[in-house]
């Protein structure tokens, strides 16, 4: 038969948690990340100004624009 005392596992709280606290591997990862944004913006403006005068008039930008901080460009 079966017993009327049936009691429920206690959790591990500690375990069930996934939030972190900031430490030295999620300051890591951030530093990577922004490091890949900047070498991918770096790689942008050098195509950029790879390209000619006319070729830049065709997508609609000067070389004043491609200078500047102001307008973003992305190529994907």
């Amino acid at each position: 038969m079966h017993s009327s005392n049936f009691t429920i596992p206690a959790r591990n709280i500690r375990s069930s948690r996934r939030i972190r606290p900031p430490g030295l591997l999620s300051t890591a990862v951030t530093a990577v990340r922004w490091l890949e944004r900047k070498i991918s913006e770096r790689r942008n403006y050098n195509a950029l100004m790879e390209l000619s005068d006319a070729q830049l008039k065709d997508v609609g930008l000067s070389r004043g624009q491609t200078e500047s901080d102001v307008h973003v460009y992305s190529r994907y």
